[in-house]
């Protein structure tokens, strides 16, 4: 391993790290009662996907799925605005409106995020083909769950993407479980990539608890898309926990999830740095320390900061100049005063 390539895991490391720290004060936040909602969905157990995110360059684009938070992370979103949109406060990025699973960010690239199974997939046929159309070098990007490689929309635009040959790739982070089905259980061959070749697309899996082996992979696929060649990846790792913030996996045993656990991506990564010499155990609590200490801020900053103000209720809902609707009040009190 050249001295280049354990500085890319070091960087690849604290990326992990901050998507792994964010994680773990999301679930915070949720325990003291701050977060808006409680449908939150932990990307613990899937940080490698940072690889991905690594060979992805400035003006590229992406979809999330309703487990996002780490995509956003790795691609440089910021962790208070990320916070307090969960916390759904006016300084979030869609102004506390979007919450957990609908945060977007057009400056970062990111095309939004979807609740629904599979829905940020068909958006980035229409951004490759905006910029094959348009002569930009750059690649747009879907990331989804296993459980979205059921739905008729991927093929769709797995077909779409392979037929007109735009710069598009996408990346199944196949965690083992759609919601509380294991993937075994959904797909009689659970090869995911093996689909998307019958596409005509380029196809691979790796290892997800492998981040040097996941940005490998994806430096690959990715540019190849850039040139004409749309792919899929396929990242095989383990979600620790379960499907959302309340959900106890009571479908799992405990024999099963310690050793999914064990498939973590950030200890492969530590002990890799160790082993060759490229950071020490005390520089790396250093380094946690410090993210930790970053993401405690993010937690504290979105707790202290305002709701959004009742007259914005309906600011980026309605078209510029558009009269929003009639409080519900004064619409009775227009039917009531008519029918006297």
């Amino acid at each position: 391993m050249t001295a280049g390539g354990n500085k890319l895991l070091f960087e690849l490391y604290r990326t992990m790290r901050r998507i792994r720290s964010f994680e773990e004060r999301v679930n915070e936040l949720f325990v003291r009662g701050q977060s808006a909602g409680s449908m939150l969905h932990m990307s613990i157990g899937e940080e490698a996907v940072a690889g991905v995110c690594r060979a992805m360059e400035q003006g590229d684009s992406f979809t999330t799925h309703h487990r996002g938070h780490g995509i956003f992370i790795a691609r440089g979103a910021d962790p208070k605005r990320m916070m307090s949109e969960i916390a759904g406060k006016a300084d979030g990025y869609c102004s506390g409106k979007g919450g957990s699973m609908h945060i977007a960010d057009m400056a970062l690239g990111a095309l939004g995020a979807n609740a629904i199974v599979g829905g940020g997939i068909p958006h980035v046929v229409g951004a490759g083909m905006s910029y094959r159309n348009r002569k930009l070098p750059h690649v747009s990007v879907a990331f989804f769950g296993d459980g979205a490689s059921q739905q008729g929309i991927l093929y769709e635009a797995m077909n779409m993407a392979a037929l007109w040959k735009l710069p598009v790739v996408f990346c199944c982070i196949n965690n083992q479980y759609g919601m509380g089905t294991r993937i075994d259980r959904a797909a009689a061959n659970p090869n995911l990539h093996e689909r998307a070749i019958a596409c005509g697309l380029s196809g691979m899996a790796v290892d997800g608890s492998d981040v040097e082996e996941v940005h490998e992979a994806s430096e690959r696929i990715v540019t190849a898309a850039r040139n004409g060649r749309p792919g899929f990846l396929t990242l095989n790792c383990y979600r620790f926990f379960g499907h959302a913030r309340l959900d106890k996996s009571p479908y799992r045993d405990e024999a099963e999830e310690a050793e999914g656990r064990r498939r973590d991506a950030l200890a492969t990564a530590r002990d890799r740095l160790v082993a060759r010499g490229t950071a020490d155990a005390e520089s790396l609590r250093s380094l946690d320390a410090e993210i930790e200490a970053e993401m405690n801020a993010a937690v504290e900053h979105a707790v202290a900061a305002h709701p959004p103000a009742i007259s914005t209720m309906f600011r980026d809902v309605f078209a510029e100049g558009e009269a929003p609707p009639r409080p519900l009040r004064q619409h009775l009190s227009m039917i009531l005063g008519e029918s006297r």
